[in-house]
C-alpha cells in the first residue's frame, strides 16, 4: 500500500478497501462534493499505480495488446483502454496519455505489478520500455473549470471531467499547499457514479464484459484490428446481448445504512420478497440527490421494475440498454 503524506492534512479521515492510503474526506464530505462540481480543490489519487511505456514502437505496440485504437494517438490526448483475457473478460483498465515520448498511464491500486508483468511477456522484439514508476510519481484530479496552476513540466491527462495529473512524488506536499481544499475519495466517487463511469474491481468481476458496464463506448474501439478478446467483443456486439446491464439507482433516502458492495439486488413484487437480479457495485450519498448507486443486473430485469438493494427500495435508471 502506497501512504500518501496528505494524511497528515487536517480534518483527514483515511480511506477504507480500495483506496486505503489516501484520504476518504476532510471533514466535511457533502461541501467538497460541491466544491469539486463547482471545479475547485484537488482529489489525492496518489494510491493508484503509474505504469510508463517509452520507446519508438510504444502506441503501435499498445495498439496490438488494447482493445483501443492508439496507434495514431496524438500526444496529450486521453483515452481509456482496457487489457482483456482470453475469452474477452476485463482484466486490467487503464488511463492513458502521450507526451510524444512517453506513454503515461494509471490504474487501479496494486495491479501495476500484474499489469507491467503482462506487458513485458509481449515485448518480443519491439523497442520499447515498460516501467511502473508508482514509487516517484503520483496521480491527483483537478476537477473540469479548475485553474489551479500547475508545472509544465509534468504530464496532465485532460478529460471531460478533469484533469489528472502526473506529479513527481517529491512535490507533491508543497504543490498541495497551493492548490485549494483538498478533497477525499469520497466526493470523486460520488461524482463517478453520478455520471455511470464504471471502476474496476467495483462494477466488474471475474466474468465482466465491457458491454455490461458501458466500456464499449469509452475504451473500446470496434473497428481496430485483433486484440486478445476481440472476438467474444465482436460477437456479444453483434448479437446485441451481454448478459448483465449496468443500471444506476436512486435509493430510498429513508434508510441510515448504504448497501454496500456485493449487496444483493432484487425485483420488488407485491406480497412476495422477489428474485435476485444482480448485487450492488457502489453506492454512495450525493450532495444533490441523496443515496445512489450502481448495481450490475441481469439483462432481462425489467427497465420500469422497483428494485430492492437489501432491504431499500431503489428506483433504477438505464445505463446499458437492454
Amino acid at each position: 500500500m502506497t501512504k500518501s503524506p496528505l494524511l497528515s492534512l487536517p480534518g483527514a479521515v483515511p480511506a477504507e478497501g480500495p483506496d486505503e492510503g489516501v484520504a476518504a474526506h476532510y471533514g466535511d464530505l457533502f461541501r467538497e462534493q460541491r466544491s469539486l462540481a463547482d471545479g475547485t480543490g484537488f482529489v489525492d489519487l496518489s494510491h493508484r499505480g503509474v505504469v510508463t511505456v517509452s520507446g519508438p514502437d510504444r502506441l503501435p505496440w499498445l495498439h496490438l495488446l488494447l482493445t483501443q485504437a492508439v496507434e495514431q494517438l496524438p500526444p496529450h490526448q486521453a483515452t481509456e483502454a482496457l487489457i482483456l483475457s482470453a475469452h474477452g473478460h476485463i482484466e486490467h483498465a487503464l488511463y492513458l496519455v502521450d507526451d510524444g515520448e512517453t506513454t503515461w498511464m494509471h490504474v487501479e491500486p496494486g495491479t501495476q505489478g500484474a499489469l507491467l508483468a503482462y506487458l513485458e511477456s509481449m515485448r518480443f522484439f519491439y523497442r520499447v520500455e515498460t516501467a511502473d514508476v508508482t514509487d516517484r510519481y503520483a496521480v491527483v484530479h483537478l476537477p473540469a473549470g479548475s485553474i489551479t496552476r500547475l508545472d509544465p513540466a509534468w504530464t496532465v491527462r485532460e478529460t471531460a471531467y478533469g484533469r489528472d495529473v502526473f506529479v513527481p512524488r517529491d512535490r507533491l506536499e508543497s504543490w498541495a499547499a497551493g492548490a485549494g481544499p483538498a478533497i477525499g475519495v469520497l466526493a470523486y466517487e460520488a461524482l463517478r457514479i453520478e455520471a455511470h463511469r464504471p471502476r474496476l474491481g467495483l462494477e466488474t468481476d471475474h466474468r465482466t464484459i465491457p458491454h455490461e458496464v458501458g466500456w464499449l463506448d469509452t475504451a473500446v474501439h470496434l473497428s481496430k484490428g485483433c486484440y486478445r478478446g476481440q472476438e467474444t467483443v465482436a460477437r456479444v456486439h453483434n448479437l446485441g446481448r451481454p448478459p448483465r446491464r449496468l443500471v444506476f439507482l436512486h435509493l430510498d433516502g429513508s434508510e441510515v445504512r448504504l448497501p454496500g458492495h456485493g449487496a444483493a439486488v432484487r425485483v420488488a413484487e407485491e406480497g412476495e420478497e422477489g428474485r435476485a437480479v444482480g448485487f450492488i457495485t457502489s453506492s454512495a450519498r450525493h450532495w444533490e440527490l441523496g443515496p445512489i448507486a450502481l448495481a450490475l443486473v441481469k439483462r432481462n430485469t425489467p427497465e420500469r421494475a422497483t428494485l430492492l438493494a437489501e432491504e431499500t427500495a431503489a428506483a433504477q435508471e438505464t445505463v446499458v440498454a437492454p
